[in-house]
């Protein structure tokens, strides 16, 4: 959810998605959730954070509660390392509108952290690559 905003707000971003546990295919809560704000995510695909550790980034965003734990350390030059921690929603229990639930707060959390990050540090530069 975090790169389908960040890409939303800047189409110049160059904006890289992985975990260190994905799942096999993006969660249909997360796409349901994303399109009732106008975003489509239903093309992406989980990466294992490991495809990337020799790149390079202007930043390295971790989001989950423990990814800035368990995070691998990056090889290539990484301009700033950034923990913008949220519970996992994948992990909601109960029904499937108490799942949306669950994962439409998180989604408005994302959007608003995610904002506030861009406009106080990405949109100072230009052709930042996270």
């Amino acid at each position: 959810m975090a790169e389908g905003f960040l890409k939303s707000l800047d189409a110049r971003l160059e904006v890289y998605s992985a975990g260190t546990k994905p799942a096999p295919r993006v969660n249909p809560h997360a796409i349901t959730v994303m399109k009732e704000v106008g975003i489509d995510i239903s093309g992406g695909s989980p990466k294992k954070v490991d495809r990337f550790i020799n790149q390079a980034f202007d930043y390295v965003i971790t989001v989950c509660d423990d990814a800035d734990k368990s995070c691998p350390n990056f090889r290539g030059k990484v301009g700033r390392r950034v923990h913008i921690g949220f519970p996992d929603p994948a992990k909601a229990t109960g029904t499937d509108q108490e799942k949306l639930t669950v994962f439409r707060s998180v989604r408005d959390d994302i959007r608003k952290r995610f904002r506030e990050f861009y406009e106080q540090e990405i949109r100072k530069g230009s052709n930042k690559t996270l």
